[in-house]
């Protein structure tokens, strides 16, 4: 049987965790992830700014460009309405990919305490992320751009600037959908 120093091998000796850190579930980074999720990148603010542009510009030439100069009135209605129905759910289903918590892991949470409170079997083996100091759930990966590990993350998508994952990816799958 193998002492329990071989679980903790990986964290004695890190310096962002030393004996006198308490892990605070309830800060206010923890908060304030409660309420939205937005992750701030350049690059992934204006990817998303440019799908909405893109969804618009595709509202503005399908409604003045082809249905309104149609001669068939029914055939613009119904087609018009389908299309802005369409158009209106996929933005939605974007916004909710872009602004809900894909299954991000709680930073720092690898702390001795918090390993000995997990009451382990003798054997069993957890995993620690060096990047964000958090124990890694299978299925879990660490992003690099959200600087987070994400539960069953699939990659990071900079049209919905966010990664998808475990808690988004209905939302994702929707929005590839209504855009198709």
């Amino acid at each position: 049987m193998q002492s329990l120093g071989h679980r903790f091998r990986d964290i004695e000796h890190h310096p962002l965790l030393s004996e006198n850190d308490n892990y605070d579930s309830s800060s206010v980074e923890t908060d304030m992830a409660d309420r939205v999720w937005f992750i701030r990148d350049g690059c992934g603010m204006v990817c998303a700014v440019i799908t909405w542009l893109l969804v618009f510009y595709a509202e503005f030439v399908v409604t003045f460009v082809m249905l309104l100069p149609s001669r068939d009135f029914w055939y613009s209605v119904i087609n018009g309405g389908l299309f802005n129905c369409f158009a209106v759910l996929a933005l939605t289903s974007h916004l909710r990919t872009m602004l809900t918590d894909p299954g991000a892991v709680p930073k720092g949470n690898a702390t001795k305490e918090y390993m000995e409170s997990l009451q382990l079997k003798p054997g069993e083996v957890i995993y620690k992320c060096p990047k964000c100091c958090s124990i890694k759930p299978e299925r879990a990966h660490h992003c690099s751009i959200c600087k987070r590990c994400i539960r069953k993350m699939d990659h990071h998508c900079p049209w919905v600037n966010n990664c998808v994952g475990e808690k988004n990816q209905r939302f994702f799958v929707l929005f590839t959908m209504y855009i198709a």
